[in-house]
């Protein structure tokens, strides 16, 4: 009698119908004992930087207000991909997220192919950090002491000065890239192998600027060794509060704010989803977090899910436009 039953069209739907609220309150269920075991925290770049210190500075807050650790895993490779396709492919049972930068919304344009779809493949959790870049100026550059300084210098003398990034298509090079498209002046890039490089030849003299992450240019910048002369963000930074904006330097309307934030694997139920990230929110308002995220010249920011998803979408849109006007690629 059951086997007939299930042979008819109907049955099947019926069947169907009555399996969503089961699956429904099942997931709900499942959200509302989460976590019940650590978590997977995947930084897809080395340690020792900026997006790598902010997950490990969450990680152990949010821990413990969840009762579970987080275990950082670095997976670095190819601008980020190598950990963003792996977390793509785990389970979205909570217990995956990753830390990510601009390159969410720039991998897509840089590289031929990915592996996985930015926009399809993650829940967005929530925004972190802005880590604002920094235009310094070597100690051979003694003249040029301002942005009107630096236009007017390579308007003369159209790509005699230099740049130096930390390779194509990071947002080091992006700053210089807008730099130069919006000021109409022609300067040479110089993309190194990181950012550990470039600032030694910047340091060395074989560079000229850098619009360097305020994390590895701030000691040179207390040290003497190297000059800043505007933040990339929309307003000053707490680190360097005497430094302007390029936008106040000369520049209206420029703004890169090289943003960190976290995403789980596509189809994590959204009640984990809003745990994690109110926890992360709350974790950012501690004096202990920020004093931590302060040492490494970066600003705690927070969003709703639903927030993070239209900056990534107005993000990808706004530097597919530039890197393909521009004929950025990440080779």
């Amino acid at each position: 009698m059951a086997r007939s039953y299930l042979r008819h069209p109907m049955a099947w739907a019926l069947a169907a119908v009555c399996a969503v609220p089961a699956l429904a309150q099942a997931q709900g269920s499942d959200a509302s004992q989460w976590p019940d075991k650590p978590i997977k925290w995947v930084v897809p770049f080395p340690p020792g930087g900026a997006m790598d210190a902010i997950a490990r500075t969450l990680g152990e807050v949010a821990g413990r207000e969840l009762g579970q650790s987080f275990v950082i895993e670095n997976k670095p490779g190819a601008g980020g991909n190598i950990g963003s396709d792996f977390v793509a492919k785990q389970p979205a049972d909570g217990y995956t997220l990753m830390i990510t930068s601009i390159g969410m919304a720039t991998n897509g344009a840089l590289y031929s192919k990915l592996s996985y779809d930015p926009l399809k493949d993650f829940e967005p959790v929530s925004l972190l950090a802005v880590v604002p870049n920094v235009l310094v100026a070597g100690a051979k550059q003694k003249d040029i002491g301002s942005v009107k300084d630096l236009i007017a210098a390579a308007k003369k003398a159209p790509n005699r000065l230099s740049y130096a990034s930390a390779g194509n298509g990071t947002s080091i090079h992006l700053a210089g890239a807008s730099f130069t498209a919006m000021t109409g002046v022609e300067m040479l890039h110089v993309p190194y192998r990181g950012s550990g490089p470039a600032v030694t030849d910047l340091l060395g003299g074989q560079v000229d600027f850098m619009f360097d992450s305020i994390t590895s240019a701030r000691p040179h910048i207390e040290a003497g060794k190297l000059r800043a002369l505007a933040i990339t963000t929309k307003t000053r930074s707490p680190s360097l509060p005497d430094v302007p904006t390029v936008e106040e330097a000369g520049v209206p309307g420029y703004e890169v704010s090289p943003w960190f934030a976290t995403f789980m694997p596509a189809g994590t139920p959204a009640p984990i989803v809003e745990k994690l990230g109110k926890t992360l929110n709350a974790a950012m308002a501690t004096p202990e977090v920020k004093t931590r995220l302060d040492a490494i010249g970066a600003q705690p920011v927070g969003s709703t899910p639903e927030a993070l998803r239209t900056h990534l979408v107005k993000e990808t849109e706004r530097w597919t436009q530039l890197i393909k006007s521009s004929g950025i690629t990440a080779d």
